[in-house]
């Protein structure tokens, strides 16, 4: 069974916003090498606009993957403000039920009055109240974990991404020197 990190992974490098990358960047090296050996005016006209089109779909996409992990960025802001919040709530919480426990012992010692039976009653309902708010937390806690391996699967992606594009400009760099020293040695 797959982890979800690995599920979060396939979806980027096979359907998610990854998709067709490799794809496009092949697509542009060989427009640039079409392009490099065309053979009238026409011909590298077509192949110069299909490398533009390559390119402004790569930065589409490039760009849309930026605003998602900026948009997850603002999101994981968001989540850490609220845990924040439910932990200042917690605390609060806690400091309310530690007085009103003081309150019930001062009301036992005068024969639990009616008002005695109130603050036992609001008692009850913090501890409730702090039962809720721990759920809370807990849900923003699992929320934070799952944005924090989106994040160290979309980082890596784009890593992995930046070295498919550094690997394809080498190869390409290899396959231009070869061809041109073959036709240096053509020539001969």
């Amino acid at each position: 069974s797959f982890s979800s990190d690995e599920v979060i992974r396939k979806r980027l490098l096979i359907d998610g916003d990854g998709a067709g990358d490799d794809r496009r960047i092949n697509l542009l090296v060989k427009s640039f090498i079409k392009w490099c050996n065309s053979g009238s005016q026409e011909e590298g006209y077509v192949q110069y606009q299909r490398m533009l089109s390559t390119l402004s779909q790569c930065e589409f996409s490039m760009g849309k993957t930026l605003l998602v992990y900026d948009m997850n960025l603002r999101e994981m802001e968001n989540y850490e403000k609220i845990y924040k919040d439910i932990e200042n709530s917690i605390a609060a919480a806690h400091e309310k039920i530690s007085e009103c426990k003081k309150q019930i012992l001062q009301a036992k010692r005068i024969r639990k009055n009616r008002q005695g039976k109130e603050q036992y009653l609001q008692l009850e309902a913090l501890g409730k109240e702090l039962q809720h708010l721990s759920h809370i937390k807990e849900n923003v806690e699992d929320k934070l974990e799952l944005r924090r391996k989106q994040f160290h699967v979309l980082l890596s992606t784009i890593h992995e991404l930046q070295q498919t594009l550094e690997n394809d400009e080498k190869l390409s760099e290899a396959e231009e020197s070869q061809e041109t020293q073959m036709e240096t040695e053509t020539k001969q």
